[in-house]
């Protein structure tokens, strides 16, 4: 009798796992990363949108309002280094946009690359300072190569860091000819591309753009505005830099959709049942790169655009490829965008910091204290770089010039912390040290990181990228949206890192080979494990 009942609860239990089939894989993951895009600003803003954009997301998608980037210094670069790889700059080696070779002694983009021609650009580039696989990559590998992967972005090293290493394409704006271009280290150009070149690309258009609020200048209430009439902008009015101010503005989004259509429509891509991955990247930016006080209504109408723009993009999917077969992935780059007000009116503490200043006196100190010579080699984005060939031949040790060095900065004004890589690679841990840690890398990174103290303003020589420095997280925000995905809304901040294999478990691949983060479950109730409940 006992025996009989446990077989019965045993054939109820197999049966009714039998009858919850997993959810299909998609035919088409769509990944928008949306750069500078702020949570407070998406809500903040909602009275200016439809109901097919934002409001969808919001209404059907699993919406996490904060991202958390677990490192330092994150910008556009970084960022979607990290989403794609799921590691951090210490693994997968893209510390930022740019960062300084220090065998000629200039700042090099994290996507240059003198093996590989350009198409309808003059810009040598590729993946190969990418040090890891990403989710492209383990598409590519895990369907054989029948997987397509398509990646469109305004910037080049957003292009290039969402296709990876495997990609069949990667697409983005010359900001000088307004062409779309990429690199020959991918398959050949296709003729599609050209076509759409020689045909529909911006500069056969950008005389005719004109930018204007799309609301009554009354309905943009929600940041301090000193205007009273409505803005005015048209590109082809300053014709040097007419498409870099049209990639640093809304419109550049409907020019990546316009590309996408043109993808589905010419490519293969989303037209049989192996997955395939199209990685897109829109801007959110302030205009021209701007601060928020010299536009708020610019800010505020962006958002707008960025509403029709993301309706426009899911309707055109919805149609080409049917939204029952697509998950939707939205991220943000966080935002990065350099804030300067007169602190001094609002009498908040702070001063001017001279990174040139600083590394001219930290070499007096080094020549009074171990000889004459240049034992700073150079500086660059907070970070100082130490001759290490001069060190070699004097047989001084490397790691105490360091550990000596931070102890002198720290002494600075405006320093609040001052980091070795020794102190780095073989201190003691702290949660502090372990974001500053997860940004550094071994063989790009300086000698010397330099953390300036909130309310500072960071003074380059040439006084173009000055900024002032904030330490407080602006929350950006993540959405899942498609078949099987459960809607809500949930406020406990998530690590970037889990999207990579978040991802990777709903296209049922390998995640990417230094990936630390682990899948979020998107059908079930949101747990901090990431596994859900």
């Amino acid at each position: 009798m006992k025996k009989g009942l446990i077989t019965s609860i045993l054939a109820l239990t197999f049966s009714g796992l039998q009858a919850q089939p997993l959810p299909a894989t998609p035919k088409l993951v769509v990944t928008l990363t949306i750069d500078q895009l702020r949570t407070d600003y998406m809500e903040a803003f909602s009275s200016l949108y439809g109901e097919k954009g934002f409001k969808r997301l919001m209404r059907e998608g699993r919406v996490f309002r904060q991202t958390v980037f677990p490192f330092t210094g994150t910008d556009r670069a970084s960022a979607i280094a990290t989403i794609y790889s799921g590691t951090t700059p210490s693994m997968n080696g893209i510390i930022s946009q740019k960062w300084m070779d220090v065998s000629t002694l200039r700042p090099i983009s994290c996507v240059d690359d003198p093996a590989f021609m350009g198409n309808f650009t003059d810009e040598n580039s590729s993946p190969s300072q990418l040090l890891t696989s990403t989710v492209a990559d383990e598409l590519k590998i895990a369907t054989r190569n029948r997987g397509l992967v398509y990646a469109i972005a305004p910037s080049r090293d957003a292009a290039i860091l969402s296709a990876g290493h495997c990609g069949n394409g990667a697409f983005w704006l010359n900001e000088n000819t307004g062409k779309w271009c990429s690199t020959t280290y991918y398959s050949e150009f296709p003729w599609w591309m050209s076509q759409y070149n020689d045909r529909k690309s911006p500069d056969y258009r950008i005389r005719d753009m004109v930018w204007e609020p799309i609301h009554p200048v009354g309905s943009y209430t929600f940041l301090p505005e000193w205007r009273d009439q409505a803005f005015k902008y048209k590109f082809d009015s300053e014709r040097i830099n007419r498409y870099r101010r049209l990639i640093a503005s809304p419109f550049v989004n409907d020019e990546v959709n316009m590309l996408v259509e043109e993808l589905l429509e010419k490519s293969n891509i989303a037209k049989d049942e192996v997955p395939d991955l199209l990685a897109l990247t829109y801007y959110a930016g302030n205009y021209n790169h701007k601060s928020t006080q010299e536009c708020a209504m610019e800010m505020q109408d962006t958002y707008a655009r960025l509403d029709r723009s993301i309706a426009a993009l899911i309707d055109l999917i919805d149609r080409k490829v049917g939204l029952q077969n697509v998950l939707f992935c939205i991220a943000s780059t966080g935002y990065t965008d350099a804030e300067a007000p007169d602190l001094s009116l609002y009498r908040i503490p702070g001063g001017e910091f001279y990174p040139n200043r600083c590394a001219t006196l930290l070499n007096m100190y080094l020549m009074a204290t171990y000889g004459e010579g240049q034992y700073v080699e150079t500086h660059h984005n907070g970070q100082i770089y130490l001759n290490h060939k001069l060190i070699e031949n004097k047989q001084l040790d490397l790691a105490e010039i360091q550990d000596k060095s931070a102890d002198f900065l720290i002494q600075f004004s405006g320093v609040n912390e001052a980091y070795s890589a020794h102190r780095l690679l073989q201190g003691t841990w702290s949660p502090q040290i372990e974001l500053v840690r997860n940004a550094f890398h071994r063989k790009r990174s300086g000698d010397l990181l330099i953390d300036v103290l909130p309310g500072w303003t960071i003074v380059e020589e040439n006084n173009a990228n000055n900024r002032v420095v904030r330490h407080a997280d602006i929350p950006a925000p993540l959405i899942f949206m498609g078949g099987g995905v459960k809607a809500e809304t949930i406020k406990m901040p998530v690590d970037v890192t889990h999207i990579a294999p978040t991802l990777s478990g709903v296209m049922r691949i390998r995640a990417p080979n230094a990936c630390k983060g682990k899948a979020i479950s998107l059908s079930t109730a949101f747990s901090p494990t990431g596994k859900g409940e």
